[in-house]
């Protein structure tokens, strides 16, 4: 607070003070050096002026210009502290003549993180007399600027959380530009794009053991055109959704996409009009269940100069029109670079025309229970800054960030670093199942439709489609409970319960799903039918099987079933039988209360008579309290 108060109080007097510089006073040797170093700056050599200058200042300690370049110098090479140092030295000698630059002097001191300090210089300077249109409005920018910093920091108080970005390292980057990183679920795989004498190429790196591959171009038509941009990768590893200027585009920029072959990445695909426009489309981002593509566009019909967007893959596979994100995301600014997690829940994107830091900072926004947006938030300092802030990927543990910077330790420009975010802007830490859907009797793989229903909402997390084998893939996000449905027309469908919601599971599912074709006597036991303890009551997480059994009746209209209840052996026999016919009936009840014929439904309570597990264990007799159904009727 005394450092706080300090700073004010040597602004206010210094406003007042007299002006005590003259250029023509200061020592020719020294004005000489000092022009060699801004012949230097101008030539872009800025690390060769430092030295000139420190001895321009060594020769004359009173040269107030050398000080006041040499503190521009170490800002822009985002050397604040060293700045901020330069910059006071020039006040003290004279703050008449230094007084327009109490905005920059602001502005590397918020670059510093000291947001309160940045304010104070931002509000006197402010108060200059005569401030040009331009200076003015500025100062007022860098002023909300700061005020936003100042009021975030008092609402997200973080003593424990270190910032620390890691170098990638020579694997990844290079004396070029490295940006757009994207990696696959399993973490294995970096994808990203390097630019190297003029054109921009998409690269790779195998992490084993958390060591990178040294990074290599991929093969494949994907790298001819030397004109793209950003990247994407499929949670499973099979698609690379990309941005390029190629001959065959609707715009200067469109979206393609290349899929994995034996022989190497397909020739890309222009995803088409519904996607694409005549203008810039961009930063494409593919939710994990390959459905929902996001991206950019600086379309007309938007918000702002650039907005997100959002194409539904249909039935046919092909592409849905674009959908504008609402004005909830978009803004009157730019909005780009869309992440969507793997937990198909959390989208990172970066915008400058919501509340920041200043430039272009990252935001996170969630959907809620109803599959809705929420209000986009500011990922705070020190992952935003005064810069502007690129793309960012984040693995499936939730923790572990990716993105391109050029900070002190770069090898030449942008490079990729990575770091782990703060607890409140972390997404679901998102495993896996994946396997294969297959006829149970000639065991030919199934095209067929994979759900991830959350069971407290009932919402449908993932959809996914088979391939023409039957491979599938599925994320699955860690702390909720789910049902994972397996549905074919002309089969039983199949059913899982992952309960996650109060474990941390630690591993991934490898699962192969044989579906019964739907014929006499084929039967499936539920997973997730549940009743009120000693009650014959359905409870909520009960609709998700039931209305899919609902769906394969109506699409089978001469199907009869038999609905069987089962019981643990805890209670009397006739007390057991009683409980698992009525839970049976009401099973059978919800059916024909949804439109389903009596005359198709039969139901019958069997009680402890049958058990399939060990009764003496909890875990056994939670196997035995089931229910089933049979088909007895085509």
């Amino acid at each position: 607070m005394k450092k706080n108060l300090f700073i004010l109080f040597s602004f206010t007097t210094f406003l007042a003070s007299a002006q005590n510089y003259s250029r023509d006073q200061i020592n020719p040797k020294a004005v000489s050096l000092y022009n060699n170093a801004m012949q230097k700056l101008s030539d872009g050599t800025i690390k060769e002026a430092i030295p000139v200058l420190q001895k321009t200042i060594s020769l004359d300690t009173n040269f107030v210009d050398a000080y006041l370049s040499l503190a521009g110098v170490y800002g822009q090479i985002k050397k604040y502290d060293e700045a901020i140092y330069y910059y006071r030295k020039a006040f003290n000698k004279d703050n008449i003549y230094c007084k327009p630059y109490l905005l920059p002097y602001s502005i590397n001191l918020a670059g510093a993180g000291k947001f309160t300090d940045a304010l104070q210089a931002a509000n006197i300077f402010l108060t200059i007399p005569d401030l040009s249109d331009r200076s003015f409005k500025s100062g007022n920018y860098r002023k909300r600027c700061y005020e936003f910093a100042v009021d975030y920091q008092q609402k997200h108080p973080d003593n424990e959380y270190v910032f620390a970005p890691v170098n990638l390292g020579d694997s990844i980057n290079t004396v070029n530009l490295e940006y757009f990183p994207s990696v696959s679920i399993d973490d294995s795989l970096l994808i990203f794009t390097r630019r190297e004498n003029g054109r921009e190429d998409f690269m790779q790196s195998i992490l084993r053991n958390g060591v990178y591959s040294k990074a290599k171009r991929i093969e494949g038509d994907i790298n001819v055109e030397p004109y793209k941009g950003a990247i994407t990768i499929s949670a499973d590893g099979d698609w690379l959704i990309f941005a390029g200027d190629f001959k065959n585009g609707f715009g200067n920029y469109d979206l393609y996409i290349s899929y994995a072959t034996p022989d190497g990445w397909s020739e890309p695909e222009n995803l088409g009009p519904n996607v694409n426009s005549a203008y810039w489309d961009t930063s494409p981002s593919l939710s994990p269940d390959n459905r929902v593509l996001y991206f950019t566009s600086n379309r007309p019909g938007g918000f702002g100069g650039s907005d997100l967007y959002m194409s539904i893959r249909q039935q046919n596979g092909k592409w849905g029109p674009a959908i504008n994100m609402g004005a909830t995301i978009n803004t009157t600014g730019d909005e780009s670079a869309p992440y969507i997690h793997s937990d198909n829940q959390t989208l990172y994107f970066t915008s400058n025309g919501l509340p920041g830091y200043g430039e272009t900072d990252l935001f996170i926004v969630r959907k809620d229970s109803l599959g809705n947006w929420g209000v986009p938030e500011n990922l705070g300092y020190p992952i935003n800054t005064i810069e502007t802030e690129g793309s960012i990927t984040v693995s499936a543990d939730g923790v572990t960030a990716y993105y391109a910077s050029d900070r002190n330790d770069t090898r030449g420009g942008l490079d990729l670093y990575k770091f782990l975010l703060r607890e409140d802007i972390r997404p679901h830490k998102t495993l896996y199942i994946k396997g294969k859907v297959f006829d149970a009797k000639t065991k030919k793989g199934l095209p067929c439709a994979v759900e991830l229903i959350d069971n407290n909402t009932h919402t449908v997390l993932m959809n996914v489609q088979t391939d023409e084998l039957g491979k599938y893939f599925v994320p699955l996000p860690s702390g909720k409970d789910y049902t994972f449905l397996v549905n074919r027309k002309g089969y039983l469908f199949y059913s899982e319960l992952y309960s996650l919601a109060n474990k941390k599971s630690d591993s991934t599912y490898i699962k192969d799903i044989a579906l019964q074709p739907i014929e006499l006597n084929a039967a499936m036991t539920f997973r997730n039918i549940r009743f009120e303890t000693n009650s014959f009551k359905l409870l909520p997480v009960s609709l998700i099987e039931l209305n899919k059994l609902l769906q394969l009746l109506k699409e089978n209209k001469t199907v009869q079933i038999e609905v069987n209840g089962y019981t643990d052996n805890i209670g009397t026999e006739n007390n057991n039988i009683i409980l698992s016919t009525n839970r049976a009936k009401a099973v059978v009840q919800y059916l024909i209360d949804n439109g389903i014929d009596a005359k198709r439904l039969k139901y019958k309570g069997v009680g402890a008579s049958k058990p399939i597990a060990d009764n003496t264990t909890e875990a056994g007799r939670a196997k035995n309290r089931r229910t089933e159904f049979v088909i007895i009727g085509l």
